[in-house]
């Protein structure tokens, strides 16, 4: 299959010979490899990509390069999109409590210099979730690519998920019901104020005009300077209330709003089909984007709720986990019968570590070799990643305009003897020996 993007300009030469590592400004890199899993399009065999300015200028099938364009050749490699991890705690370590604090960030956390983030590109994870720690609602994550020597450096997103912990319970449903009514009670309040402002200007309008109808018609035109400044001072007094304030949020109902006005998505983290079950209920007719963490424990019943779960396209974000039919020693592959329900995957490590992240892609391969679509498997880790994160449109697939967030492997991503050579960050490789 053949999928190609035209170049802005015409490319005609390859060129050879030593290849020094790009640097990070408006330098042209062509990579030429043996397969490139866009994600977006499916794979492309012998394809070509051009890097320029840490993004993604074109990709196609063979295309020619230009005369002066440096390439990089690697005829045996394979190239996909940089892995996107969006429900993680790595290198923060505060602990969170079971209290109502969808305000929090964990941005104060971040510590940019803490070696993991050196270990996850090297592992080829170029974008990163962070939640905030604690049950309930602990608060909103933030997205960091891993590299940095400031906070800001790595700042991507503040506030791309609102993390809500939720059981079969009263008080999860209350604290969910509780948290809209408090937006019911705000939208109120704003409105009360806006009419009150809107009659306040009517008001001033009416009293100005009154007063034009008053003055005298023969009133002198050559007052002294005094006078006019007087006269100035008054009509600036009945100019009106000014322009329109809205009441002031409180912080803690602002997320809510947020999520009512879809500013922001909620991840709902829930173990059971029930909890599933419930978590309708709580929301009622609410509407909201919200995907789901479901962790694949040994004898899951979440397969229970897959049409439920397809029908709606609803997003999980679960571990490729091979479990068991509760009761029995018969194994089921719950991503696969998740997705061929209708569900939408994010598969993430099965445990949130350098090690777990280190045969990520192979776990992933296991469930593609027990049913799971291959596309969907790579999907899983890439682009649907990317949308909880809200950077579907920056990165997660192999696609012009995108950033420059390139893993090479010596084979196939999914194979456990594959493996990875070579990580490149917003154009910039990052790990690798990549001279030719």
């Amino acid at each position: 299959m053949t999928r190609t993007k035209t170049l802005r300009a015409p490319l005609s030469l390859l060129l050879a010979g030593a290849l020094a590592l790009p640097a990070a400004g408006g330098d042209l890199l062509a990579i030429r490899v043996g397969r490139a899993e866009t994600i977006a399009s499916g794979a492309i065999e012998h394809a070509v990509i051009l890097v320029e300015d840490g993004k993604i200028a074109a990709i196609g099938q063979d295309l020619p390069v230009d005369r002066g364009i440096p390439v990089l050749e690697r005829p045996g490699w394979t190239v996909m999109p940089g892995l996107v991890h969006p429900y993680s705690r790595m290198g923060l370590e505060a602990r969170g409590g079971g209290g109502f604090d969808p305000d929090l960030l964990p941005t104060g956390e971040l510590y940019p210099l803490d070696p993991v983030y050196d270990d996850l590109l090297r592992r080829g994870v170029t974008t990163l979730g962070l939640y905030p720690a604690g049950s309930n609602v602990p608060g909103r994550s933030i997205v960091v690519r891993p590299r940095g020597e400031e906070r800001e450096d790595m700042l991507l997103v503040e506030g791309a998920y609102l993390k809500i912990e939720f059981s079969s319970d009263a008080r999860s449903k209350k604290t969910i019901r509780d948290g809209f009514a408090k937006v019911d009670e705000y939208v109120e309040k704003e409105k009360k104020a806006r009419e009150k402002w809107e009659a306040d200007v009517e008001k001033a309008k009416k009293k100005k005009g009154d007063e034009k109808k008053d003055e005298k018609k023969d009133e002198k035109k050559d007052e002294g300077a005094k006078d006019k400044a007087a006269a100035a001072e008054d009509e600036k007094k009945d100019e009106g209330p000014g322009p329109y304030v809205p009441p002031e949020v409180d912080p803690k109902v602002q997320p809510f709003k947020d999520l009512r006005e879809g500013k922001l998505r909620a991840l709902v983290a829930l173990n059971s089909a029930g909890d599933y079950l419930h978590w309708l209920d709580a929301i009622g007719e609410e509407e909201f984007q919200w995907d789901l963490r479901v962790p694949m424990v040994r004898y899951l019943d979440i397969y229970e709720v897959a049409a439920k779960l397809g029908e709606r396209k609803v997003r999980l974000v679960v571990e490729p986990e091979i479990t068991l039919q509760p009761s029995t020693l018969r194994q089921r592959n719950l991503p696969a019968e998740l997705s061929r329900a209708g569900a939408r995957l994010v598969l993430i490590p099965r445990r949130d570590s350098l090690d777990q992240i280190a045969t990520w892609m192979s776990d992933i391969g296991v469930v593609v070799a027990a049913g799971l679509d291959r596309q969907v498997g790579l999907r899983a880790a890439t682009l649907e990643a990317a949308e909880v994160l809200g950077l579907a449109q920056r990165v997660g697939s192999l696609e012009v305009g995108k950033d420059a967030n390139l893993i090479f492997f010596d084979g196939d991503p999914l194979e456990p003897a594959s493996r990875l050579r070579a990580v490149m960050l917003e154009g910039e490789f990052v790990m690798g020996e990549v001279n030719n």
